[in-house]
């Protein structure tokens, strides 16, 4: 799950990490209020939307008086912002962070993400501040310093220290930075995070160590410990048909393709997904109905893939362990009857009751084209919607 900017200072901020003062706003009234209360001469006007790159889209602005306040928070708010993470289509923006300017002396980045490899959690900070790691990644890799945590010890003072000197705080500042580090590292680990990124960090004029952005984004199988966390969710910034699959509890992600899939299991999902490329076509959606599907469920599955008008067939790809295959068939059934559906149907199932799927399919009466594997299914499937 993401949240804005400033919901993630606002998490930062209990971890002693030190960020502008700023304010939320919904409304231009709201902006300039918050702009007479934070006083000063200089003001930054925020997008505030669940993507990066906002300030390269023009979702970023600096005020120099009331009336900017006013004009830039009008322009902003209800703009469709487009970067590179949201895509053309761009986001639309519904809130403001409005916050006091900041004497920038030099921009670093620092972040925190789970390590696979090692799997313990990784400090990553570089001297390149404001720009997408990615980009340092690909043309400076020897500007960006790693930190692998002990998740005993936690981050400690030495290690803390010795990035910090390595991406270019300056002695005076080195204590400063530590806690800016630490406290990243503590919110990220007590808030299950998947990720926790400022960017930029900056040292200001007089020596100290500001979160000037922030981004967080956190593990979903571990939000039920973090209700306060949870209560930061905007359904407005995320697919509506993502949201309402969360509400029967299926794994959904939209894609740009037009075969939709339905399986059970994430890994499975994947290959099925790499299956469907391999034979020319593209999928319309990741859908883990996992191991507990219902008729209900996957009836709401149908519904919810069906609603993207580029879905000209579905490849339902099962295997039966603790999700029987008739319970499957039965949902299916059910389920391509309910929605009157009229694209080709392709279903592979395999496992659990798998002979007993495949007789309620066939006595079903429906035009339901069937696979005995996955490359069979995929072939099928492509085939049929080249045909539709």
């Amino acid at each position: 799950m993401k949240i804005h900017e400033h919901q993630a200072k606002e998490v930062l901020r209990k971890y002693g990490v030190t960020t502008p003062r700023g304010k939320a706003c919904f409304t231009v009234e709201e902006a300039v209020a918050a702009a007479e209360e934070l006083g000063g001469p200089v003001w930054v006007v925020k997008a505030q939307i669940h993507a990066g790159g906002r300030g390269k889209g023009g979702g970023v602005k600096l005020a120099k008086s009331m009336d900017q306040v006013r004009e830039l928070a009008g322009n902003i708010l209800g703009m469709q912002l487009v970067t590179h993470q949201t895509g053309p289509e761009g986001q639309k923006v519904r809130r403001l962070l409005v916050e006091e300017g900041a004497d920038i002396k030099k921009e670093l980045y620092v972040g925190m993400v789970v390590d696979r490899s090692t799997q313990v959690v990784c400090l990553m900070a570089s001297s390149e501040g404001g720009m997408d790691i990615e980009e340092v990644a690909a043309h400076t890799p020897e500007k960006i310093h790693k930190v692998f945590v002990d998740p005993v010890a936690g981050l400690t003072d030495a290690e803390a220290d010795d990035v910090a000197r390595k991406i270019g705080v300056p002695e005076a500042s080195v204590a400063k930075a530590r806690a800016q580090l630490q406290g990243l590292y503590k919110a990220f680990w007590d808030t299950d995070a998947s990720l926790a990124e400022i960017n930029p960090l900056i040292l200001t004029g007089s020596g100290d160590v500001v979160a000037l952005d922030a981004k967080m984004n956190f593990d979903s199988n571990a939000l039920y410990r973090h209700p306060d966390i949870m209560e930061m969710r905007d359904l407005d910034e995320e697919d509506p048909a993502e949201v309402e699959a969360s509400q029967f509890d299926l794994s959904y992600i939209s894609l740009d393709g037009n075969i939709g899939c339905l399986v059970n299991g994430a890994g499975l999902a994947m290959a099925t997904m790499d299956t469907i490329k391999l034979f020319g076509a593209e999928p319309a959606n990741f859908l883990d109905v996992g191991g507990g599907a219902t008729t209900e469920k996957v009836t709401e599955a149908f519904k919810i893939m069906l609603r993207n008008p580029k879905v000209k067939g579905i490849l339902v790809n099962i295997f039966g362990g603790i999700m029987r295959c008739d319970t499957i068939a039965t949902g299916v059934v059910a389920a391509a009857k309910e929605v009157n559906l009229h694209v080709p149907l392709v279903v592979r199932m395999k496992g659990t009751n798998e002979d007993l799927g495949k007789q309620i399919l066939r006595d079903s009466g429906l035009p339901i084209i069937t696979a005995n594997n996955m490359a069979e299914a995929a072939q099928n499937s492509v085939s049929a919607i080249a045909g539709n």
